[in-house]
């Protein structure tokens, strides 16, 4: 698979989003990714940098190389050695990175995260997700979403499932990463209940029906999002005996999350129905494509113009 073009999916088939969820959806191959940006590049650093068997550090890294997120390198024959290199495909998911990295910031105090410096101004900064066209910023209220011609929920779930180990303590704990955001994205079903919740599900039926999954999981996931205070537990003014979860604050901070991930899976991943989703800014009327803009100087913020500091006493 190339990592330099778009992979052509089959006609009524899994589509993009679908594509998306089954591969960041997964906390093993967002933490691979995560190395893999840092540099790490080799089998075992991998294994010294991660709480992650054999069997599952080979399953992924054969998965993000078929799926062109990693190229493997022989450098070395007799005896063989390899290295897993980044390619376009994985290194164009520095705004969904980036978007993980700010959220946690703002909303997970008790994770201390680095603060990010925006280099042509040499300002401390937080980036703004905004509108490619017109340069505003965009919050999910303001994008307009409707299906796009391969864009049903039966789709636009993940083709498998990953199992979690949901009796031990989370990876993400263990290796220093985003504990909130892992139990967002780190399971595959639980992104695409998030991905509901944005396009307006609110009753756990209807979660049920929109994801085609079992009651417990979904009851599970629910659950966990409360409990990080994503989604809140609400009666319907019209039906009292009604319950339903919407998005808190802090779940609709987690819009630039999921509008760069939307974005990178539908650049990389083409169904020939068409998109799976149409977003459209309502503030200026265009089709909607996610950039950053420092909040310091208001330029387009580049993946070379950041860089990462100690954050202050």
């Amino acid at each position: 698979m190339s990592d330099e073009q778009p992979t052509e999916l089959e006609a009524g088939g899994t589509n993009a989003v679908g594509k998306m969820l089954g591969l960041l959806g997964d906390e093993w191959t967002l933490l691979l990714i995560q190395q893999a940006l840092q540099g790490v590049t080799r089998y075992g650093q991998f294994k010294n940098a991660l709480p992650i068997s054999n069997a599952v550090l080979t399953a992924r890294l054969n998965l993000l190389t078929e799926q062109g997120l990693l190229r493997r390198n022989v450098y070395q024959s007799n005896p063989m050695r390899a290295e897993y290199l980044t390619t376009t495909r994985s290194r164009s998911l520095w705004p969904f990175l980036i978007a993980i990295w700010e959220w946690e910031r703002q909303w997970v105090p008790a994770h201390d995260l680095p603060l990010m410096v925006h280099t042509v101004c040499e300002r401390e900064f937080h980036p703004v997700l905004s509108c490619t066209s017109c340069g505003k910023p965009a919050a999910a209220r303001e994008i307009g979403v409707e299906w796009g011609p391969s864009g049903t929920w039966e789709r636009s779930v993940p083709a498998a499932s990953t199992r979690r180990r949901w009796d031990s303590e989370p990876v993400s704990g263990v290796a220093g990463l985003f504990p909130d955001t892992m139990t967002i994205l780190g399971n595959r079903w639980a992104s695409a209940l998030m991905g509901a919740a944005f396009r307006g599900v609110t009753r756990f039926t209807d979660f049920e029906k929109a994801l085609g999954a079992p009651p417990t999981l979904v009851a599970d996931r629910i659950r966990a999002f409360v409990a990080i205070d994503v989604l809140v537990a609400t009666q319907n003014h019209k039906r009292p005996d009604w319950v339903e979860y919407r998005l808190t604050e802090k779940g609709r901070a987690f819009f630039p999350v999921v509008a760069t991930a939307l974005a990178w899976s539908q650049h990389w991943f083409r169904s020939p129905e068409g998109p799976a989703l149409i977003e459209t800014h309502q503030q200026c009327g265009s089709p909607f494509e996610p950039q950053f803009r420092c909040d310091q100087c208001n330029a387009v913020v580049h993946r070379r113009d950041i860089r990462v500091v100690p954050p202050t006493d």
